[in-house]
Formats: C-alpha cells, structure tokens, sequence
C-alpha cells in the first residue's frame, strides 16, 4: 500500500429555517459562531450557503474525519443561529431570494451575470488533487472528461428547486450550463493553450476573473493541482468520500496512462455534452451516453468500467474495498436524487428534515 496522493474537499451547504424549510440569509450568523477545527469554514456566493473546506490530506482515514468535523461544526453553529444545515444541490422550497455574500469579488459576480446569480444556490463537493505541475494538471483533466458524467450521476442530489420536481437529477447541472466556460472542459494540449483560452474568454468580458471557470474539472490557476467539481453536494460524508476517491484513483490511473506515453483522446465535444445532459436528466436510473461507443448505454454498466479504470490505484491506496463497499450501499440506497424523491411523497418538508438529518449521519 503506498501513500496516497494529497486532496482536499469543499463541501457547499444551505442553510434553511426551521419551521418553514426555505433558506435563510444566515450565513454570517453562522461563520461567526463556528468553532475550530483542521479544516476551514467559508462564505459562499449566496448568503444563504456556507462551506467547509477539509485540511490538505493523504489518507482516507483523516480526510473522513475532517469531513465529520466541517459537517458538525457548521451544524452546532447553524443551530445556535437557530438555522439549520442542509445538503442539497439546490434548495428544494421556494423562498425569498437570498443577498449575495459578503465578500467584495461577490458583488462583483452579481454585478456581471445579474439574474443567473440572484437566485443562483447551487451546492456542489469539489475535489482537490495533487499532481506534478501545471501541464500535468491539463493533461489529467484531459483523461478525466469522459468520466466526468458517471461522477455526476454517482452524485446526483438535486431533482427539486424552489418548490417543483424539475425532471432532472442534477439540476445544479443545467444551472451551472448557462454560464460561460461550463460543462465537460474542452481538451487542451497544454497549460499554455489553456491558459490562453481562460484570457480569451477574460478579453470577451465573459468571465469576471480566472477563477470564474464553470468547467467540471480544471487545473488551478495558482497550484499544482486539479479541481474536480462534478458532483453535488453530498448528503452524507461518506458519499462525498465516495467521491473524493474515486477522483483521487483517477488522476493516478492518468498520470499512470501519462507517464507510459497514453495522452488522451479527444473524443466528441458533442457527445461529451450529451452524456452531461442525460447523467444530470436521468443519473443512475436511467440511459447514460458512452462517450467511447457514442451511443446510449445503461448507466449502471458504466459503474464497473469506472471501477476497472480506478482498481490498481485504489488497490494502492487500500482504498479498493471501501469504495466497492460505498458503491454497493449507494445501489441498494438509492442516489441522494432518488432518495429525495422517495420522501416527496410525503412533502417537501420531509424531504428538508431527512436531508438536514443527514447531513450529520457518517453513513
């Protein structure tokens, strides 16, 4: 078993009331009662959400840990703001539209883009990880775009927005579609090539600074590391380990296939879109496009591929078992998306309180 390769997790929350069940402008309130702990909490675009960030990590063991930790101490602190937290990729009632954050750059946002971020709530879990160096980074990104879509299913946890089913799993998805620079990323050949095409669309006024991208998958624009921002936020910590794994396994699966001179195919930008469209309309339970055959497939056969891709590195890592263990609890579970739906059938509000229930529970 060797070392695993340093990641980190944010993980985005709403905050909602707990009578009504709506979100709260609370976000504040609750940063300012937040206890310590490894990792960090932080204000989000909406005043409505907050994050926790975990400490940079190597084993699963402290990274699950930093997890539990982030979760527990935005809850008590959401609680003492008589507020509660939520996991969801988007609130699932209606209510008020929330002000923006408090920091300076958010002001900025919602002065550019106007009514795609006023009532833009959006939760996802991205994933850090380290690689080499900034062309590593690219070259990473570029293996990770076909898998992009079955990670999305995997995490699918917002079929609801603002008070209606919207038909979708991931309708985080279709609201991070309409911004400029969204979706599975184009490929690059290099930082270089991609770095221009970042201060291109910044001389096009459409992104209001390099970190802007809504790209699923980037390299940073100050580390050596990759960002991976598929999934939605996750109900529970150990699905959002899930994730944090099965990103970490592939990135060494492509620096694996880099270092024996396996760049990656470029694939269809087209097909890419449609296997991103139909994992956020239908996820785990229904068709997925395999962007390699270019054609619908079950989505439930593009798990074991996924799993054979990411094997040895887990095996590596010791973290093979577990994430078969934590894949085969989220088959007989259901995704957060279709447990969402399962409660619906007795109201929305069951769906906020089981949501905010699970947000604490490891499992």
């Amino acid at each position: 078993m060797s070392p695993g390769r340093k990641l980190g997790v944010e993980e985005e929350f709403l905050l909602a009331d707990p009578v009504a069940w709506h979100t709260v402008p609370a976000a504040a309130d609750v940063l300012a009662r937040a206890e310590p702990y490894a990792g960090t909490c932080q204000p989000e675009l909406r005043a409505s959400q907050v994050e926790a960030a975990t400490a940079i990590r190597a084993t699963r063991t402290q990274l699950r840990a930093d997890l539990l930790a982030g979760r527990r101490v935005l809850g008590a602190a959401a609680e003492r703001a008589h507020a509660v937290l939520v996991a969801s990729g988007t609130p699932v009632l209606a209510g008020p539209e929330p002000p923006g954050g408090p920091d300076t750059r958010f002001a900025l946002i919602d002065g550019r883009y106007r009514a795609l971020v006023t009532g833009y709530q959006a939760c996802g879990c991205h994933i850090h990880c380290e690689v080499p160096d900034r062309d590593h980074a690219v070259a990473v990104v570029n293996h990770l775009r076909p898998w992009l879509p079955t990670l999305v299913a995997l995490s699918a946890n917002s079929p609801f927005a603002h008070g209606r089913d919207t038909g979708h799993v991931s309708w985080r998805i279709v609201e991070q579609s309409r911004f400029p620079a969204a979706g599975i990323p184009p490929w690059f050949g290099s930082f270089t090539e991609y770095r221009s095409e970042v201060d291109r669309l910044l001389a096009c006024g459409a992104l209001l600074d390099d970190r802007m991208t809504f790209w699923l998958a980037r390299p940073s624009p100050a580390l050596p590391t990759v960002e991976i921002r598929a999934a939605d936020t996750a109900t529970t910590a150990d699905e959002a380990l899930l994730q944090a794994l099965l990103t970490r396994a592939l990135v060494d699966a492509a620096l694996a296939d880099l270092a024996a001179g396996r760049e990656a195919p470029r694939g269809n930008e087209r097909v890419a879109a449609s296997a991103l469209w139909s994992a956020a309309r239908y996820g785990m339970a229904g068709p997925a496009v395999d962007p390699w055959r270019e054609c619908t497939r079950p989505a439930h056969e593009l798990v074991p591929l996924l799993l054979d891709r990411t094997a040895a590195a887990l095996e590596d890592t010791g973290d093979l078992t577990l994430v078969r263990d934590l894949l085969g609890r989220l088959a007989r579970r259901g995704t957060g998306a279709q447990r969402q739906r399962r409660i619906a059938v007795h109201g929305l509000r069951g769906v906020m309180r089981a949501l905010a229930a699970d947000v604490l529970s490891p499992l």
